[in-house]
């Protein structure tokens, strides 16, 4: 088609020449030119399948269900990276609290203070979250949380949160309702653990989950 094309056109053989191989270069660019590929350097590559791992993780949770995953991605943008190495503290007995986690690797154990001993309250692991009430109330942390293991957590603020409530109110009614679910759940977990230390029988499985903080 193209020899035709440059026949009608009277181009001669330097020019056709000449022609043919922009037409080429044109249906077939070099790999090496930028423009030429769109390509994503391992990095980046790494960056993005990280990110879509934390958002998965997050829809799995009871207080992020039905939570749409580009809201997810901003509250992951404005949140922070938590690194806490074993024996160490995410935070104590009666800190002031403004955020809460989530456990993305690791496992942490819940202590409370009781007659100058730390008491277990139980252990957290992968997935789990902890500190949600501070979202909430903005009151003191009720227990302390120490990595068992070298832990990374994501952390969510109560800044993050107000963000989301800017950007979309709707999103931030849901979250608020499962958030008060999740509370309200944990809430009948202790009315019961209480009630069975009342009568002697407290043996409910220690992997319920508890408000703990």
């Amino acid at each position: 088609m193209l020899a035709v094309c440059n026949v009608v056109l009277g181009v001669s053989d330097d020019r056709r020449s000449a022609a043919l191989w922009i037409a080429g270069a044109k249906r077939h660019p070099p790999l090496d030119r930028p423009e030429a590929a769109s390509t994503m350097s391992a990095a980046s590559f790494a960056g993005v399948v990280m990110a879509d791992t934390r958002i998965q993780a997050l829809q799995r949770m009871p207080i992020f269900g039905g939570m749409r995953a580009e809201v997810l991605e901003f509250l992951l943008d404005a949140s922070e990276l938590t690194r806490v190495a074993q024996g160490k503290f995410f935070f104590h007995e009666h800190d002031k609290a403004q955020s809460m986690f989530v456990l993305e690797a690791g496992e942490v154990a819940v202590l409370k203070l009781w007659e100058g001993q730390q008491c277990l309250l139980g252990h957290l692991r992968q997935g789990d979250c902890f500190g949600e009430m501070a979202l909430m109330d903005l009151g003191q942390r009720s227990a302390s949380v120490m990595a068992v293991k070298d832990c990374t957590a994501i952390e969510l603020s109560t800044a993050s949160f107000y963000k989301i409530y800017e950007k979309n109110l709707e999103q931030f009614a849901l979250l608020q309702m499962n958030i008060g679910r999740e509370v309200s759940r944990r809430l009948r977990v202790a009315d019961e653990r209480l009630f069975r230390a009342h009568m002697g029988a407290l043996d409910l499985d220690p992997e319920l989950p508890l408000p703990y903080t």
